[in-house]
C-alpha cells in the first residue's frame, strides 16, 4: 500500500487501547481512547474483545509502516491539515495548535516564561526543559504563550503532546521520531509524567531527541516525579522549573488583583476565570480537601510507585493505601506553629483557631466576650475534623511514627509547598528551632473558613445577635490573617534575598517579627508585621525598645531600618520608624 492507502485504512480502525481492571475479583477489559483531546473509556464486551484487539493491533503496525515510507521521511514541517500522518499519542500541530494557543493571547505573563523563552530560542543541546509544579499553577498555560508567541516559522516546527494515563514511552518515542521526519523541532509534552514507564526511561528525550537538535519542553504535575527523573535518569541534562511557589507580586501582575487579603484567601494558584478566579479551587472546604488529596497526597503516591518500581515508597504507601496521608498534610497546615512534630500528628485534635479564636474574644480590647467559652466545643471540633478529613490516633488505621513525620516532610519541601524559617531565640543562640510556612496561602485559610462554618451551625452561637456573630467572626478572621501576613512576609522575603538571611528574633520579653540579616556587611533590618491598616505606637513597641535593639546590633550588626509593615499608606513617624505598605513591599521585593 502507498502512504495515502495507509492513512485511509488507518482512519477506518479504532485508536487508543485495551486495558484489564480488577473489581470486586471479577476482571473487566475497558477500551480507552482519545477524542477531541478528551479521554474516552467503556467496557469491552466478550463477543467483540478479540476482533477490536486485531484491529487496534492492525491500526499500530500501519502507522509503524507509515513513519518509514520515504514519502513521509522527505515531507517537511509545513505539511498541510490534510496530508498530517496519524499519531498514537494525542498531537496537535498545524491549525489545532494555532487554535489551542491562540486563546490565551490575552493573558498575561508569569516571571517564568523568559527562562523557557531562553531555553528554546538558545544554544543549549542535548538537554530538555522541565517545567513542573502541582496543579493550577500555571504551567500548560506557559506553554501555550511560548507557542502562541512563536515566528510561523518556528510554530510551523512545533508540536504539542497531550500525554493520557494509557500511553507509554514506546508510542511516545515512535510518534517523536515520526515528528523528527518531519521537520519538527520544537515539541511541548505535557503530563508526561503519567506514563507509568517515564521515570525508568526519561533518558530518552535527552540522550535520542534533544541530542538530534529538537528542543523538548517536559510539562506536569508530577513534581516528584521529575525530581526523581533528573536524579537519575536526566542527570545533568536537563533544566528544572518549578511553578508550585507564587508570590504575591506575581499573583498581582498576572491577575490584577492587589488586595492582599484576597491572595491569602485565594493564593497559591494560577486559575483565572473573572471574577470567580481561583475560588473552584479553594471556595469550599470540599474542594480544598480534594485539592490536598489530589494535587498533594496522590502527586507522592503515583511519583512513589514508579520510582524504583516503589521501592522508594519506604513508610507513606501504607499512609495512603489508608486514606490517611492527607490527615497528616491537614494536621500541620492547621497547626498554628506548623510543627513536623509526632505530637501535632499524634494528638487528639484541638483546632488551634479555635482556642485562639477564644482567647482573643475574651481579651478584646473594645468589647470583650466569653461567648465562645459556652458554645459546645467538641461539636465544633468533631464537624471540624470531617471537614479537613483529620482522624485522631484511635481512629487511624496506621499508627503514624517518627519515620512518617521525616518522609512527608521531605517530600512537601521536594514539592516546594513547605519553607522553613528560622526562630532565633537571644538568649540560646545556639538553638535550631524553625517554623514550616506553606507556600499555598489558599490552603490555610480554607481551614479558617471551615471552623467558620462549624461555628455558625452552633445552636448558642446562632442565638447571638447578627452584628455581634458578624464582629466575632471576622476578628477570628483578622487574627488568622494576622498570622497568615507575617509568614507571606518571612517566606517571600527569603526567597527574593537568597543571600541575605531572614529570620524571627525572640527575646526574654518581647519579639521582632522578622530580621533580615546581611552576613557580608554586618548590618540587618527589623519588622513588625500588622494585618492593621491603622497605625499605633503599641505596634512598633518592640522596635524601639533599647535593650532588645543594643543586643541585636551586637549580634547582627548596625540596624539600618525599623519597619511596620501593614496594610496603610507608606509614610515614616518622627522617631524613625517606616511604616511601609506591605503589598507595596512585596511587589517591589
Amino acid at each position: 500500500m502507498n502512504a495515502e492507502e495507509i492513512l485511509k485504512k488507518i482512519d477506518s480502525l479504532p485508536s487508543g487501547g485495551l486495558t484489564t481492571k480488577t473489581i470486586r475479583d471479577k476482571a473487566y477489559t475497558y477500551y480507552q481512547w482519545t477524542e477531541n483531546g478528551k479521554q474516552r473509556s467503556r467496557i469491552v464486551k466478550e463477543e467483540e474483545y478479540d476482533n477490536l484487539k486485531n484491529q487496534i493491533e492492525e491500526r499500530k503496525e500501519l502507522q509503524a509502516q507509515l513513519s518509514n515510507l520515504e514519502i513521509y521521511k522527505n515531507k517537511n514541517a509545513a505539511t498541510s491539515q490534510e496530508e498530517t500522518p496519524a499519531f498514537i499519542t494525542n498531537v496537535r500541530i498545524g491549525k489545532t495548535l494555532d487554535d489551542f494557543s491562540a486563546s490565551i493571547k490575552d493573558y498575561k505573563k508569569r516571571e517564568l516564561y523568559s527562562a523557557i523563552e531562553q531555553y528554546v530560542y538558545g544554544d543549549s543541546h542535548d538537554k530538555v526543559f522541565i517545567l513542573y509544579g502541582l496543579r493550577r499553577t500555571g504551567k500548560t498555560t506557559l506553554i501555550r504563550q511560548i507557542i502562541y508567541n512563536m515566528k510561523d516559522e518556528e510554530k510551523n516546527k512545533s508540536v504539542f503532546i497531550q500525554i493520557n494515563p494509557t500511553n507509554t514511552l514506546a508510542e511516545v518515542n515512535k510518534d517523536l521520531h515520526k515528528l523528527e521526519t518531519l521537520g519538527y523541532k520544537y515539541v511541548f509534552i505535557d503530563e508526561v509524567t503519567m506514563m507509568d514507564d517515564f521515570i525508568q526511561g526519561a533518558a530518552l528525550f535527552s540522550d535520542v531527541f534533544a541530542s538530534s537538535g529538537m528542543k523538548i519542553v517536559l510539562s506536569g504535575t508530577d513534581s516528584l516525579g521529575f525530581v526523581f527523573s533528573e536524579d537519575e535518569q536526566l542527570y545533568d541534562r536537563c533544566f528544572l522549573l518549578h511553578t508550585t511557589f507564587i508570590p504575591f507580586r506575581e499573583f498581582a501582575n498576572v491577575l490584577g488583583i492587589y488586595d492582599i487579603d484576597q491572595y491569602m484567601e485565594f493564593g497559591g494558584t494560577m486559575s483565572q476565570s473573572g471574577d470567580n478566579y481561583n475560588k473552584a479551587i479553594f471556595g469550599t472546604k470540599k474542594s480544598t480537601a480534594e485539592y490536598v488529596n489530589t494535587a498533594i497526597a496522590r502527586n507522592i503516591q503515583h511519583s512513589l510507585k514508579n520510582y524504583q518500581y516503589g521501592s522508594h515508597f519506604r513508610n507513606l504507601k501504607a499512609l495512603y493505601d489508608k486514606g490517611e496521608l492527607t490527615n497528616a498534610i491537614n494536621r500541620i497546615v492547621e497547626d498554628m506553629n506548623h510543627d513536623f512534630t509526632i505530637e501535632v500528628l499524634t494528638r487528639t485534635f484541638k483546632s488551634h483557631d479555635f482556642g485562639s479564636a477564644k482567647d482573643i474574644m475574651r481579651k478584646d480590647r473594645e468589647n470583650p466576650t466569653d461567648i465562645l467559652d459556652n458554645v459546645d466545643g467538641e461539636k465544633i471540633t468533631e464537624k471540624l475534623k470531617k471537614l479537613l478529613r483529620i482522624l485522631n490516633q484511635e481512629e487511624q488505621k496506621i499508627e503514624i511514627q517518627e519515620a512518617h513525620r521525616l518522609e512527608i516532610k521531605e517530600y512537601l519541601d521536594l514539592l516546594d509547598l513547605t519553607c522553613d524559617i528560622p526562630l532565633v531565640n537571644m538568649n540560646d543562640l545556639t538553638s535550631k528551632k524553625v517554623t514550616t510556612v506553606f507556600s499555598q496561602p489558599g490552603l490555610r485559610y480554607s481551614q479558617v473558613e471551615s471552623l467558620i462554618k462549624s461555628l455558625m451551625m452552633d445552636e448558642t452561637f446562632r442565638n447571638v445577635d447578627a452584628q455581634e456573630r458578624k464582629r466575632i467572626t471576622e476578628r477570628i478572621l483578622d487574627d488568622v490573617k494576622g498570622r497568615m501576613l507575617e509568614e507571606i512576609v518571612q517566606l517571600e522575603t527569603k526567597k527574593a534575598n537568597p543571600d541575605l538571611e531572614v529570620f524571627k528574633l525572640q527575646f526574654a520579653v518581647g519579639e521582632f517579627d522578622m530580621v533580615v540579616y546581611d552576613p557580608e556587611n554586618v548590618c540587618c533590618k527589623i519588622y513588625e508585621v500588622k494585618h492593621s491598616k491603622e497605625k499605633s505606637p503599641f505596634q512598633y513597641r518592640h522596635l524601639i525598645n533599647e535593650e532588645n535593639c543594643k543586643q541585636t546590633e551586637f549580634r547582627f550588626g548596625k540596624i539600618l531600618e525599623k519597619v511596620v509593615l501593614y496594610r496603610g499608606e507608606t509614610c515614616e513617624e518622627e522617631n524613625g520608624i517606616h511604616y511601609k505598605n506591605v503589598e507595596e513591599y512585596l511587589i517591589e521585593n
